[in-house]
């Protein structure tokens, strides 16, 4: 077979929509989505244009973490199906030319997990030292101050081998331990066991975090200025230069790409999440070869709209990975949906949606929506009663947690749940979500679905767009401006990102080039207004 590197590489362009499981599509009547609910509305997907799913994880789990805590890599959870329904879905989505992403969560297992089960039992068996086992200090306390990421020490005791566990996570979730390679060799397998049923490329969850200090040393304090309020969250108090991100992860990597390149036209896009350093990661993680084929931060998912902003995030990846490729997105199932993060910039969320995806399929590299972000979905407003997720239960008022961006999605306005399900899904269905279902806006000449379909086919149209090189220029704000492609190809994108309107002057005879927003051009001045862009091109 001929890898990754000597195939199609359609991952450069590719526009990826993320599906999470529990709030697509409930066919099995029990209120969570499922493979062949998944299976059932993979028309809207391709509808749309896209190119390929991220898939959430969808393995079986106790669901701590809602399947983000593994404990079988190669069967399906009941909650969602069969190894039959997901191979059904994998023939489904070939016929619609649409590729299967799916999340490896590899930094971690279930504590339901055999193989932590067998490692917990002793300090002997032969799963042993396959988890990250420390001694206590002399008091009994954590062998360091790592923090979990869900609050709390990173260390959990336990009474059968008198040892701390380390989680990066929730307790649920123990962190294996990549130095021992029969770990290493053990999670290759269960990669190969999906490339062998179809799957066209994963998403390496939490890819820096899987190896860390072999010394576990105490993480430094991260300083702050006098007088500002620290984050609500203490493991951002500290700078996480032995608990994650360690030059390790390379080799990791490596071992990776080589599964990959076992198969064909196959990708591998990790989830780089560092505050401090994650430009300078995702050069790192795909550099060369032998390597991720993309990487992406939480760089766009953050409270800035701003083209400081922006200019900032993507020339800081030009600059800091030469040799890498993006992946784009704006909003996915850890943050607030991006129309509610920015609407405070916004002269109407609709306005703002629309100007968002016309920059998002504007940018250089790939890109991912996640589900039900082209129907100019707002973020559900949901009370502590109704939440399941562990970060809003521990961090509640202060952070409410991701529930409220993952609620169902919408396909019938008019029916019970949006659509969704016949009986009342995991999390509710509200009534400004069910406003914005699919068929409300299917076919509706200035809806929002409509007008994801039309951008993200003017981004395979336009040869530009596609695949031209990008240039960001010197402009004030609020203007956003950059190039893409070259020569009679190149386009002028620019963006008010602003409430207020504003004249640009355009020295070379230009036209407006495909769809625009506010925008009006008389001689060699464009008039943008609220929320408003436009694409020229020279004539």
């Amino acid at each position: 077979m001929t890898g990754g590197k000597a195939g199609t590489q359609w991952w450069r362009s590719a526009v990826l929509y993320q599906v999470y499981p529990r709030s697509f599509q409930d066919d099995d009547g029990d209120g969570m989505g499922d493979l062949k609910g998944i299976t059932r509305r993979l028309e809207h997907v391709a509808g749309l244009g896209c190119d390929g799913i991220w898939l959430s994880p969808f393995f079986r789990s106790p669901m701590a973490d809602m399947g983000y805590d593994v404990s079988d890599y190669t069967d399906v959870d009941p909650l969602f199906g069969t190894l039959a329904d997901f191979d059904g879905l994998i023939a489904r989505a070939n016929t619609l030319g649409l590729k299967i992403i799916i999340d490896q969560v590899l930094n971690h297992t279930s504590d339901r997990h055999a193989w932590f089960r067998e490692s917990r039992s002793s300090r002997t068996n032969p799963k042993a030292d396959w988890y990250i086992w420390a001694e206590p200090r002399e008091d009994g306390s954590p062998p360091n101050n790592w923090p979990s990421v869900f609050g709390g020490p990173a260390w959990t005791w336990d009474g059968e081998r008198q040892q701390y566990y380390m989680h990066s996570f929730l307790s649920q979730q123990p962190d294996l331990n990549y130095r021992n390679p029969e770990v290493v060799d053990a999670v290759m397998d269960t990669m190969r066991f999906w490339l062998d049923r179809g799957v066209s490329g994963f998403r390496v969850d939490a890819c820096n975090h899987m190896t860390k200090d072999d010394r576990l040393r105490d993480n430094p304090p991260k300083a702050f200025p006098a007088g500002e309020r620290k984050p609500f969250n203490h493991y951002d108090w500290q700078l996480q230069v032995y608990s994650k991100s360690r030059p390790e992860n390379l080799d990791l990597l490596r071992r990776m790409r080589a599964v990959a390149e076992e198969y064909d036209d196959i990708m591998l896009v990790g989830e780089v999440g560092d505050v401090d350093r994650a430009i300078e990661l995702m050069g790192e993680y795909t550099s060369g070869e032998d390597k991720l084929h993309m990487a992406y931060s939480f760089d766009m998912l953050g409270p800035k709209y701003t083209p400081e902003h922006f200019r900032k995030v993507i020339q800081g990846f030009r600059d800091g990975a030469p040799e890498g490729w993006p992946l784009w997105s704006m909003s996915n199932h850890d943050v607030v949906r991006h129309v509610t993060r920015w609407a405070g910039r916004d002269a109407g969320e609709d306005a703002l949606a629309r100007q968002a995806i016309s920059l998002l399929t504007s940018f250089e590299g790939a890109i991912c929506l996640w589900q039900g972000e082209e129907l100019g979905q707002t973020q559900t407003d949901l009370d502590y009663e109704e939440l399941t997720d562990p970060m809003g239960l521990r961090f509640w008022p202060a952070d409410k947690g991701r529930d409220g961006c993952r609620t169902p999605m919408v396909w019938e306005a008019a029916a019970p749940h949006g659509g969704f399900s016949a009986v009342a899904p995991w999390l509710p269905v509200k009534p400004p979500q069910a406003a914005r279902a699919v068929d409300a806006q299917a076919g509706q000449g200035g809806s929002m679905l409509e007008a994801y379909r039309t951008a993200i086919a003017h981004r395979k149209a336009t040869p530009a767009l596609h695949s031209g090189p990008m240039h960001i220029l010197a402009a004030e704000d609020p203007l956003f401006r950059f190039t893409r492609g070259t020569g009679a190809e190149r386009l002028d994108c620019i963006y008010n990102l602003d409430r207020g309107t504003i004249t640009v002057p355009c020295p070379d005879p230009c036209a407006i080039s495909g769809p625009a927003q506010a925008a009006t051009l008389s001689g060699d001045m464009l008039t943008l207004g609220p929320n408003g862009w436009a694409h020229l091109r020279k004539i």
